[in-house]
């Protein structure tokens, strides 16, 4: 492996970490012209202020959606991805907020319907992750956490969302390649992603008759403020060394599975996910 597909060591204080401290700066930015396949929809992204939220807000932007974003409190990073998503002639609707407050989840529905008057797209997609040397270290009140941002907050949001969304309307969830494979450090991270893996499957049964779809996507490796904010040094170093193609995927190249899921291009899929790890083999 070269050294050039590698990331220099650092870190970051607090969660879910800052995008504009980053280097180098993950890969935002939509690879190809749009073709209108999102033209008219509006999408509520959570933790949508960088990382992949980022890049699927720009990735839906192009292809015609107004955007709203919830983010906790990286407000730096919200402002630079609503000028981002303007810049793309869009709207966007900047609002932060803890999603494992369900008073905010709802609220944050309120303020996308009073803006912009519909809700077709919902992206659940905050997260927060602590590693853990041993089981005995996992406090009772991460673990509550990690559950409230992880799993609380994508059945707050859909749970707010629902009677908002139209027939033809898409819940994609965001999960790991952790839901799969466990990972020693992330114990209850990996616990919330298999339990999304679960919520999607059940959603997209139980909101098949309302023609509402919900699937999920697995991303493995990927270069955003989360990891700088979780690991070592040395660990953020290496990240994305353990899969076949040997590298971090970048944001832009995970949001096309969200940009496929939202639209009519996936009209036959329900209680499915799309698996962007560079390369990692997985089960179902």
């Amino acid at each position: 492996m070269s050294d050039d597909v590698l990331q220099p060591p650092q870190d970051q204080d607090s969660q879910p970490g800052h995008e504009l401290e980053m280097t180098p700066q993950p890969d935002c930015q939509p690879r190809h012209p749009g073709s209108d396949r999102l033209a008219g929809k509006v999408a509520l992204i959570s933790g949508g202020d960088s990382g992949i939220g980022r890049a699927v807000a720009l990735a839906f932007a192009r292809e015609g959606a107004k955007i709203a974003l919830l983010y906790l409190d990286e407000h730096d990073d919200a402002r630079e991805t609503e000028r981002l998503v303007m810049a793309e002639g869009r709207e966007c609707l900047v609002m932060p907020g803890d999603v494992g407050d369900e008073a905010i989840c709802i609220d944050a529905v309120a303020q996308v319907i009073g803006n912009f008057g519909a809700l077709d797209i919902l992206v659940n997609n905050a997260a927060e992750q602590h590693e853990v040397e041993d089981l005995s270290d996992l406090t009772a009140g991460q673990l509550e956490k990690t559950f409230r941002t992880n799993v609380f907050g994508y059945i707050y949001l859909a749970k707010a969302a629902l009677p908002h969304l139209p027939k033809g309307g898409s819940i994609i969830n965001t999960t790991s390649i952790t839901a799969y494979q466990g990972h020693r450090t992330l114990i209850d991270y990996s616990a919330t992603k298999g339990a999304i893996v679960a919520l999607t499957r059940s959603l997209s049964q139980s909101l098949l008759d309302r023609g509402i779809r919900v699937n999920a996507v697995a991303p493995g490796p990927i270069w955003t403020p989360l990891i700088p904010a979780s690991f070592s040094p040395d660990h953020v170093a290496s990240h994305g060394a353990s899969v076949p193609m040997g590298r971090a995927g970048q944001p832009n190249e995970v949001a096309p599975a969200y940009v496929f899921l939202a639209s009519d291009d996936a009209s036959y899929i329900s209680g499915q996910v799309i698996h962007p790890n560079g390369g990692a083999i997985i089960g179902s």
